[in-house]
């Protein structure tokens, strides 16, 4: 980030309003698996709304996708690894591991995603970056270790919530690496949530049901609210990466993770913990890290 001193302060406006959003999201479906929603069913089809929403600003902006083969695969290979994988995965945990530790385990990425890009060179080595990661991280560990001590929720969804960031920290390293040339933040979003969506259609050979709950007004409030939110996130989700980089963006998680469990515990009644404020405080102090090396290497 340099040339504009305004730009730390827009990317940091980005990262926790992209991050609220996304806590947002654990919790909406939470509410909608509560009123006969299938995690995968409302998935695909606020994953559909949300990619032709995106589609027609896209078009009404004069910012309309490529559709090359290598753009094609782009949106294929990043749709499978930031969004039909990570999100199958954490809608379908959420009912069994709560709201709040499933925003949590979204802090998880940037350490992976720093190691992934230290190790293709793709950033240089910072020790306070370094630092901030690291501690944000302890956060999650403690949080995800009170949760197994803790016995309340099934092994193997614990598991999978945890999986959530390998996936995302891959999708932030490939949609970097491979970004088509060329291309606008807004013309590449609505293909990803496009192709994630047409990924996620093929797990109908293995009897997934898709069929959309629409039998009453809150399911679709909750369906049409959640459209808007994809569309939104992952509208700024480029525009924040094309501006400061893999590493910063991969930040979103921890204020999502913030954010999430806050929601989940203030208004949807979940239980806290001391796990839980300890692991919230190192993930805040990580963040802060990470966002004031980001500011500083703005304004050399």
């Amino acid at each position: 980030m340099s040339g504009n001193p305004n730009r730390p302060l827009l990317a940091l406006a980005l990262l926790f309003s992209i991050g609220t959003l996304m806590g947002l999201t654990s919790n909406l479906v939470k509410v909608a698996g509560s009123i006969g929603w299938q995690p995968m069913a409302y998935l695909l089809w606020s994953l559909s709304g949300g990619g032709l929403l995106l589609l027609l600003f896209a078009w009404w902006r004069g910012e309309r996708p490529g559709m090359s083969l290598p753009q094609q695969r782009y949106y294929l290979a990043s749709g499978l690894l930031s969004i039909a994988v990570p999100n199958a995965l954490l809608f379908s945990s959420i009912g069994h591991v709560g709201a709040g530790f499933a925003s949590m385990c979204l802090a998880f990425p940037p350490l992976f995603t720093y190691l992934l890009a230290l190790a293709l060179r793709m950033e240089g080595l910072s020790r306070i970056r370094l630092l901030g990661i690291c501690i944000g991280l302890s956060g999650s560990l403690i949080l995800a270790l009170g949760k197994l001590h803790g016995g309340d929720g099934p092994i193997l969804w614990v598991l999978a919530a945890l999986s959530v960031p390998l996936f995302l920290a891959l999708g932030n390293i490939y949609r970097a690496r491979y970004w088509p040339s060329g291309a606008t933040p807004l013309s590449l979003a609505p293909g990803m949530l496009l192709g994630g969506a047409l990924l996620l259609i093929v797990t109908t050979l293995f009897g997934v049901d898709f069929s959309p709950r629409l039998d009453s007004t809150l399911a679709v409030a909750l369906l049409a609210a959640q459209m808007v939110l994809f569309a939104a996130v992952y509208a700024l989700f480029f525009i924040l990466q094309n501006l400061a980089g893999t590493v910063f963006l991969s930040q979103i998680g921890s204020v999502a993770a913030i954010t999430g469990a806050a929601i989940a515990i203030g208004l949807l009644g979940e239980q806290g913990s001391l796990s839980l404020l300890l692991a919230a405080l190192c993930i805040v102090g990580g963040v802060l890290l990470v966002a004031w090396r980001g500011a500083k290497e703005a304004q050399a």
